[in-house]
């Protein structure tokens, strides 16, 4: 099988596990409980439901979120992201396509340029598109009136947000790391799905080197019934999922070697911190971007490294599990 041939097959396998509606959706209880009284109350009143902000890191949810909104307003939703908005005319020709209560979800949203952004102000505000037809002193403002609709951003970055862009969403929501508990009942609802049998061991096992992520959660699930198909299982046992997590390198708090690499280099190089990011980026030969946004947030989250205001230092825990 062609790697296109795989890529496309995930995809395929990612949608039919990505819960369609409310019911089947676990976890973020406070979000969910706030957005469906936004989504009734709009529903009662039949109109269009406030602009949402999704914000939190990479794999909590915020595109299932997205759908479900659509899907509970009865709407379309047309998908886009802000890498893929390069000029003010990429913004325009979206919004003078869109249709009546329709959802448009921007992916990435903080990666929007500047001038971009400001196109999407007045959509954001009162539905209008403003755009300069001209150049020089005899340049004109052409507005245009948009049909009601709903703007619904997600970012893994909300610090880098403009206060303007901002303080135009209705209503903000964070997306948290989920518990054990909601991962081990995503982790049993996947397998069902996937028609394979699961053992609870094997669940519990999973649940506790996901990292509290419902995306890491059924990468390694789909990677153990590789294993336990291959292997001629009828099941993913405690086994299947150890066999896995050994050839993907994931130890038993879900780090991954990268992970392991940046702790130790921290430990080994500047023994134990502070370390300023770009020092550690260049130790790692990694891009700064990365250590923030893929590696830091599981790591600070669980305790094995800190930030001080001289930079990164590893913890006791972190000592204690690489055996120092």
């Amino acid at each position: 099988m062609s790697n296109t041939q795989n890529n496309s097959n995930n995809q395929v396998i990612e949608l039919v596990l990505r819960p369609k509606k409310w019911e089947e959706y676990v976890g973020q209880e406070k979000v969910k409980s706030n957005l469906n009284l936004i989504i009734k109350a709009a529903k009662e009143r039949e109109e269009s439901c406030d602009h949402l902000l999704f914000h939190g890191q990479a794999g909590l949810g915020k595109t299932t979120l997205a759908h479900i909104v659509a899907q509970e307003m009865e709407a379309d939703i047309k998908t886009t992201s802000g890498p893929s908005l390069e000029k003010t005319g990429d913004m325009a020709a979206i919004l003078t396509n869109v249709n009546p209560h329709e959802i448009l979800f921007i992916d990435e949203i903080h990666r929007m340029n500047k001038s971009v952004e400001e196109i999407l102000y007045p959509a954001l505000e009162s539905r209008s598109l403003h755009l300069v037809v001209g150049k020089g002193p005899s340049a004109k403002t052409l507005s245009i009136d948009l049909p009601p609709f709903t703007v619904v951003g997600a970012t893994t970055k909300a610090n880098l947000l403009s206060s303007p862009l901002r303080s135009r969403f209705g209503a903000i929501f964070r997306l948290d790391y989920y518990t054990k508990q909601d991962i081990a009942s995503i982790i049993k609802r996947s397998a069902e799905i996937l028609e394979i049998p699961i053992t609870q061991k094997a669940v519990e096992k999973l649940a506790a080197t996901s990292r509290f992520t419902p995306r890491t959660a059924n990468r390694l699930l789909k990677r153990s019934r590789d294993w336990a198909q291959v292997h001629k299982s009828h099941q993913i046992d405690e086994e299947a999922v150890e066999k896995t997590l050994q050839m993907m390198e994931i130890d038993s708090l879900g780090l991954e070697e990268t992970d392991r690499r940046l702790l130790k280099t921290i430990i080994e190089k500047f023994n134990g911190g502070p370390v300023g990011i770009r020092s550690l980026a260049a130790a790692l030969s990694e891009e700064v971007g990365t250590i923030e946004e893929v590696y830091e947030p599981f790591l600070l989250q669980i305790g094995l490294l800190k930030r001080s205001s001289n930079g990164r230092v590893v913890t006791r825990d972190s000592y204690k599990h690489l055996g120092y």
